[in-house]
């Protein structure tokens, strides 16, 4: 008989997503669901999922257990952002007013707008402003029942100010109730200071920057902007290889504004996932499945960057690419911090069922960050992360309502809507 410290009792609906990740073709719709069931943890860990009927022949609740009643409701794992820039300074939302009068991504970084804007205003930033004011994008995050999250640097592009960022994510990771796994981003644009030589920012990137960032364990990821006007796909290869060399790991940003080649730097170079792919084709998908790549669909910033066009979801799905899905929290075109709203889009504008899209937001994310063991599902062994939704699963999609009533994360209720 196993004592237990928490139970979350009386669902209408559980839906686990327990098995294997990651999920890809028709699997991508298994959410597992169960009716009449519970779910109880001890010190933040699952011990039993399963029907109530059985409980009590299994787990011991402790007196002082902490219950949480969630009738008439539908719970779900904790939601799992495998792709945001949550630590930076600065404010573009001028630039939104200027997407909105007509100016393309294009105009309004050659007008001096974009990223670099945001690096000015990074490099500028203490480490402790860095750290306010991500907390509160994290919390912002957490209310929207992300319970773990990617977080890249990127917008420093010096060595200094991209270990400034990544300690600022490590102390928040401790502190933050939202777990943080760090991405080293520095090839995320070439700085003004080198747009003379980008050989030599590259060079600047793989020696001095990876092996620093690797030297104090203060990323887990290597991370490259592979696009026309920011890194080529020959860049990116050397980049992810010198990563992979220092025991980062690869993910890549990839044919985002264009088809970029990136699909396929991300298959030859073992990346565990490829992000935005919104001009991604056939072959590309074909690239991306042989080569085991988790496809990371961003469609909140397809969204508000006003593109014109989505990452193809269903394509890649009935190609057997597992598909996972991110909000891309960010100055410039990642304006919501809510991964509901990226599922709602992904169902709308997307294509893809609901079932797929909550797929996407949990255990195949949590795969495409190398936690699949440990979170993005309900079952034992896994942490006590889930989502306690007010109605059926499709409230989740009611953009705007307050649909979720508690979040909670390692076994506690962090955040209540009552």
């Amino acid at each position: 008989m196993q004592p237990a410290d928490f139970l979350i009792e009386h669902a209408a609906l559980i839906a686990t997503c327990a098995g294997p990740a990651p999920r890809a073709g028709s699997a991508q719709r298994d959410i597992t669901p169960l009716r009449n069931a519970v779910v109880a943890s001890h010190r933040g860990v699952i011990l039993y999922v399963g029907p109530a009927d059985r409980l009590q022949a299994e787990i011991e609740l402790q007196p002082d257990a902490t219950r949480v009643d969630a009738s008439g409701c539908t719970v779900i794992p904790g939601l799992v952002d495998p792709h945001t820039h949550v630590v930076f300074a600065g404010d573009r939302r001028h630039e939104l007013q200027r997407r909105l009068a007509g100016a393309s991504y294009a105009d309004i970084a050659a007008g001096g707008g974009g990223i670099l804007s945001t690096v000015a205003a990074t490099r500028a930033a203490s480490e402790e402003a860095l750290a306010s004011q991500t907390r509160a994008r994290l919390d912002e995050m957490l209310a929207c029942g992300t319970t773990t999250c990617e977080a890249k640097s990127g917008y420093g592009l010096t060595t200094e100010c991209e270990v400034r960022q990544l300690r600022v994510l490590r102390t928040l990771d401790a502190e933050h109730a939202v777990d943080i796994v760090p991405t080293f981003l520095g090839a995320h644009e070439i700085p003004p200071e080198h747009r003379h030589d980008r050989d030599e920012y590259v060079r600047v990137v793989t020696e001095e920057m990876i092996p620093r960032i690797a030297a104090e364990g203060l990323a887990e990821w290597c991370d490259v902007f592979c696009e026309r006007g920011a890194f080529t796909p020959d860049e990116a290869s050397e980049i992810l290889n010198a990563g992979r060399r220092a025991g980062l790991k690869p993910r890549i940003h990839a044919d985002e504004l264009a088809a970029s080649g990136g699909c396929e730097v991300a298959a030859r170079v073992g990346a565990r996932a490829a992000d935005h792919l919104i001009y991604a084709d056939e072959t590309c998908a074909e690239a991306l499945k042989k080569g085991h790549v988790c496809a990371v669909l961003l469609p909140v910033a397809a969204f508000y960057l006003k593109l014109g066009r989505f990452a193809p979801a269903r394509m890649l799905i009935d190609h057997g690419v597992p598909v996972a899905l991110a909000t891309d929290v960010n100055p410039g075109g990642g304006f919501s911090p809510s991964m509901p709203f990226a599922m709602s889009l992904a169902c709308f504008s997307m294509n893809m069922t609901l079932e797929e899209a909550l797929v996407g937001a949990t255990v195949n994310a949590a795969w495409s960050l190398d936690r699949a063991h440990r979170v993005g599902s309900l079952e034992p062994r896994k942490l006590m992360d889930a989502v306690v939704i007010d109605g059926e699963l499709t409230d989740l999609l009611r953009v705007g309502a307050r649909t979720i009533r508690n979040v909670i994360k390692r076994g506690k209720v962090v955040f209540s809507a009552r």
